[in-house]
């Protein structure tokens, strides 16, 4: 199976090429989204080695209770990660949410990061940005995230019932009050009584996903672990 898989990928290769979500350079048949030069040059966040007392699981201390958090890159402005996620977003490429999923995923599932979570939540984008958008990144990276762990995506559980403003120029407080009400619990049978997995892009100071987090645990008996691909530091 694994050598029909690869036969097919080199085949769609050569008829439409895939490139570097970073480089805009041609990818090989054996990369996924980033070539194995800007892959080596993005800067990692380490978290796989701690995944409970993290820089990041820190965030979400005395706020709300998180099994394992963990990011694939650090995140800075004007950086080549937060280009990345930018054309992720805003430039109709779904398909990077994919496919950065995918390798995000396959590196954490080595460090066990999946072992005992039950299902996948991306961070619900309200509709009017769904609408304009045409894709939530955050459901596109949690399907990535499906194919490498075999774990559901559940999309339907809770909702983002008014729009918000950006985050990124906004204090640590302005995050908390202009996300707080955002989402409402929609199906607790969903969740209730399973280890879920938020899935966002970024988190820089963890206000987004604790609110989603608060809402879903409503449902009763709910954990919850963190994963994005972004990461800012404090």
């Amino acid at each position: 199976m694994n050598l029909i898989f690869k036969i097919i990928r080199h085949l769609t290769d050569i008829m439409a090429p895939r490139s570097c979500a970073v480089c805009d350079r041609r990818m090989s048949p054996d990369e996924s989204a980033i070539c194995a030069r800007c892959d080596m040059r993005l800067p990692r966040t380490g978290h796989e080695t701690d995944m409970t007392g993290n820089e990041m699981a820190r965030l979400f201390w005395a706020r709300i209770a998180v099994e394992r958090a963990a990011a694939m890159w650090l995140y800075q402005p004007h950086s080549e990660v937060s280009a990345l996620i930018y054309r992720l977003k805003y430039g109709n490429r779904p398909e990077q949410g994919r496919q950065m999923g995918i390798a995000a995923a396959r590196e954490l599932k080595a460090a066990g990061f999946f072992d005992g979570i039950d299902l996948i939540i991306p961070v619900p984008l309200a509709r009017e940005k769904m609408m304009q958008r045409g894709y939530n990144q955050s459901e596109e990276i949690a399907r990535g995230v499906a194919a490498v762990t075999g774990l559901p995506v559940v999309t339907g559980a809770v909702t983002r019932i008014r729009n918000t403003e950006s985050q990124t120029s906004k204090t640590g407080v302005q995050r908390v009050d202009n996300v707080e009400g955002a989402f409402r619990l929609m199906r607790p049978d969903r969740v209730a009584g399973r280890h879920v997995l938020i899935v966002d892009d970024v988190v820089t100071t963890g206000s987004t996903v604790c609110a989603c987090g608060k809402e879903l645990m409503k449902a009763g008996g709910v954990s919850i672990s963190v994963m994005s691909l972004g990461f800012t530091h404090q």
